[in-house]
């Protein structure tokens, strides 16, 4: 099993797919990876030689900010945005959805489960 950046990721996967697994990499960044460190992308990763999988690890080292830092940066920008008292700092603060979206109705991965409140239906004759 390939270890790169401090991802174990899967080896029976190709490699596009495989370096997705690691935070930070999606699959267009996982191309541009493998075309920079001259690596067939139809290649899987137990196809590998252990040349290839230190190119790519040397690479996303030297070039990419992935995994833990990248982690640590987001988390210090959300931070950074509550303490200034920011919109989306506030919305963060307040576990609602911070990109616009609506809250009337759905929202509920944000907000969690729906409560229900008493007497609040009331019946018209």
């Amino acid at each position: 099993m390939a270890r790169i950046a401090g991802v174990n990721i899967p080896t029976q996967k190709r490699i596009e797919i495989a370096l997705s697994y690691i935070f930070g990499i999606g699959r267009k960044r996982a191309l541009d990876i493998c075309a920079q460190a001259n690596v067939p992308v139809g290649k899987r990763v137990h196809q590998l030689s252990e040349e290839e999988v230190i190119r790519i690890r040397e690479l996303i080292d030297r070039d990419y900010v992935v995994e833990g830092d990248l982690r640590r940066e987001v988390a210090v920008n959300i931070k950074t945005k509550m303490d200034l008292g920011m919109y989306q700092g506030l919305r963060h603060r307040r576990r609602l959805p911070v990109r616009g979206q609506r809250t009337h109705t759905n929202a509920r991965t944000r907000k969690g489960k729906a409560v229900a409140i008493a007497g609040k239906k009331t019946t018209t004759k």
